[in-house]
């Protein structure tokens, strides 16, 4: 069954070293909260807000081992008014036997702010 796994960070600067760091460990908590190998990745897609553009961030996720044949694609989110800025979003989609009550999505940092139900529920 594919489950789709959120993942959100933000960053204080437009700086690549600091969002390809900030990506990696997100996702390295999204894998190990939910038991994930690369294997079971279907695909990942990134979206970033406007204000963030020195690098694609789906450089933290090849930096891992294993990743390399994971397919994976970077995009800008909808420029909301008001809208959480500097903030890096994931969609991991993922083949698991887990119930959709037992994913934990992880949201670091700002990002806590968009799904406090989620964060709530043990993300951090």
């Amino acid at each position: 069954m594919t489950r789709g796994i959120r993942g959100a960070t933000t960053v204080k600067e437009n700086e690549a070293t600091t969002m390809i760091e900030n990506t990696r460990r997100l996702i390295e908590e999204m894998v190990q909260t939910n038991n994930i190998v690369p294997e079971d990745i279907s695909h990942v897609f990134i979206s970033v807000t406007g204000d963030l553009n020195a690098t694609f961030p789906a450089k933290g996720l090849r930096e891992l081992p294993g990743y390399m044949y994971v397919p994976v694609m970077c995009m800008s989110e909808i420029d909301v008014p008001g809208s959480l800025t500097k903030c890096i979003r994931i969609m991991m989609v993922v083949n698991t036997q887990i119930d959709q009550s037992g994913i934990n999505h992880i949201f670091h940092n700002e990002a806590i702010k968009l799904r406090p139900d989620l964060t709530e529920k043990g993300a951090t």
